[in-house]
């Protein structure tokens, strides 16, 4: 048999032959394409790791620690982390201050001024605070348990009962039916499950709050230490408060204008007969906010507190160009009563031409005083309203811009509307109760105690006259109700407890009364977070999930969310 020729040998070899089904590459090529998506998936992971340097994603899970040394490491990170955002927020805040200010400062001096900004004491005492607040909190709350351990059957206390009422522990597999069973948690979800069934009692975080919040507000400026423990103090009360309503089924309706009411009582009281009680800042805006004159404030406050007025004041009254004769009148006779010999000051008023001497009616004061605080208000709380919806959120406003710049808008009337109410409502109480005492000592028909005519003279009815005011809340928005309540409560409780002491009722407190109230604030805060971040927990692992937006609102959501970034669940 002949072997095939080369030309047949070629057709058969080429006819065999088939083009592949799938696409080659050449190998560089591959092995590059492959080493760039490790390279962008390090990326990602980098950038993830960095993020949540700075920002805390929700349903971290808790870290369970051994002994006393990961302990004092898991603090020690916690606080340093805690120190650096801090740093950074204060400088921030101080940077943006000085940049609104620069073009007032000679030019040679404005680097000093922003290099003062970004690392003055400032920023370092505020780091400080926090810092040593956040290692101290979760040294001492994870110390406690490894310290002084619990029975490992015990579990843990709720919040809503007693302490002595537990909450049972998850199940066990073995315990619950096949139909019962839940899905298998993830690895994060059993920690968070093997962390909450862990041994702990309510008081570790009570005294861990009070000591860590005790020694960190003392790296904080004396002046500062008391608006910074008046503010946890009060968040403190409020979480507490909130509990108590969820444990016994009680609820206040519109407690939060009685609060407004109560506070604003005290506050108005302290203006007019007690102003040494309040922040000067605070009286200033007050003043101002009143659209009274300073003077004629002043004179009030004098006659009320020494029966007797400065007649300098009244003489600035007097050279105002907008006075009208009538009141110029007036004026001038109570001025001649003052400085005859021996002098007379009765009544023991001012005269209404001196809080309102571009006007003789006291009836045609009201409606034009509450345009012009109104007219004041307005860029006020225009600010607080879309400069925050701007900031913080972005996405709603940029996606539905018309319908957010109408809710801001009609908020910020409303609260305009709020204060402008509240000022003319008690510039009405302040003629109407001067006009009422004239009319009930002079007439004769109706014989009425001589104290209860006396009280409309008094420096009390200034606070009634307060309480009046503070009715107008109800024209602000519902869900800002709460937040002005918690504005004037620390002001109003900070002015009780100095008119108190000033009549020998309470002790002084010293050089330590504001860490004792830092302190006894932060037990309540922490008690309140830290429990119910734990009962939450217990919830969503049994659900299947970890998250915290289920978290009841015991605290107020900017208190809760502050406190998860700095600490964490534990």
């Amino acid at each position: 048999m002949a072997p095939p020729e080369p030309g047949s040998r070629a057709l058969h070899k080429g006819a065999m032959s088939r083009t592949p089904s799938y696409i080659q590459l050449a190998p560089r090529r591959a092995m590059a394409s492959f080493e760039n998506l490790v390279a962008l998936a390090n990326h990602q992971e980098r950038l993830r790791e960095a993020r949540k340097i700075v920002w805390r994603e929700r349903g971290e899970p808790a870290v369970e620690l051994e002994d006393l040394w990961e302990c004092m490491e898991h603090a020690g990170r916690g606080g340093l982390r805690a120190a650096a955002i801090a740093f950074a927020l204060r400088a921030s805040v101080n940077l943006v201050l000085a940049t609104i200010r620069i073009g007032k400062v000679p030019k040679n001096m404005r680097f000093s001024l922003i290099q003062h900004a970004i690392f003055g004491k400032d920023s370092f005492r505020f780091a400080a605070m926090l810092g040593s607040f956040v290692t101290i909190y979760k040294a001492t709350l994870n110390a406690l348990p490894i310290l002084l351990p619990v029975n490992e059957c015990t579990s843990l206390p709720s919040p809503f009962g007693d302490e002595d009422e537990d909450i049972e522990a998850p199940p066990m597999p073995s315990e619950v039916s096949l139909s019962g069973r839940q899905p298998r948690l993830s690895l994060s979800a059993q920690a968070h499950q093997v962390w909450v069934r862990k041994k702990t009692r309510r008081w570790y975080s009570m005294f861990a709050g009070a000591l860590a919040g005790g020694l960190a507000v003392m790296f904080e400026k004396r002046s500062r230490r008391v608006v910074i423990a008046q503010q946890l103090f009060v968040r403190g009360l409020q979480g507490s408060y909130n509990v108590f309503t969820s444990k016994h089924g009680f609820h206040l309706p519109n407690g939060e204008v009685l609060m407004f009411c109560i506070c604003s009582t005290q506050i108005v009281y302290a203006l007019f007969a007690r102003p040494d009680t309040l922040p000067r800042s605070y009286t200033t805006w007050l003043t101002t906010a009143s659209g009274a004159p300073p003077n004629a404030m002043k004179i009030v406050q004098d006659m009320n507190r020494t029966g007797t007025f400065d007649v300098q004041d009244l003489n600035k009254i007097l050279s105002r160009e907008d006075i009208i004769p009538a009141n110029q009148v007036t004026l001038l006779a109570r001025k001649a009563l003052a400085t005859k010999s021996p002098p007379d000051f009765w009544p023991h008023y001012p005269p209404c031409g001196a809080v309102h001497p571009w006007v003789e009616s006291c009836t045609h004061v009201p409606l034009p005083r509450f345009v012009t605080v109104f007219k004041w208000a307005f860029p006020i709380y225009g600010a607080l309203h879309f400069v925050p919806m701007i900031l913080f959120k972005r996405h709603a406003f940029f996606k539905n811009p018309l319908h957010k710049l109408g809710r801001a808008g009609w908020a910020t009337i409303r609260s305009s509307a709020f204060l402008a109410t509240f000022i003319a409502t008690f510039q009405t109480w302040f003629c109407f109760k001067h006009y009422l005492y004239r009319v009930l000592s002079s007439q004769t028909s109706v014989k009425l105690p001589q104290k209860f005519i006396d009280f409309f003279l008094s420096k009390y009815s200034y606070g009634l006259g307060g309480l009046f005011g503070a009715l107008s809340l109800f024209v602000e928005e519902k869900r800002r109700r709460g937040e002005l309540a918690m504005y004037v409560l620390p002001k109003g409780l900070e002015s009780a407890w100095l008119t108190a002491r000033g009549k020998g009722w309470v002790f002084h407190t010293g050089q330590f009364g504001e860490m004792i109230l830092t302190a006894i604030g932060m037990s309540m805060v922490m008690s309140i977070y830290q429990v119910t971040l734990i009962m939450s927990l217990v919830r969503n692992v049994l659900n299947g999930s970890y998250s915290l937006q289920n978290d009841p609102q015991h605290l107020s959501g900017l208190v809760r969310r502050i406190l998860y970034q700095f600490i964490g669940p534990n």
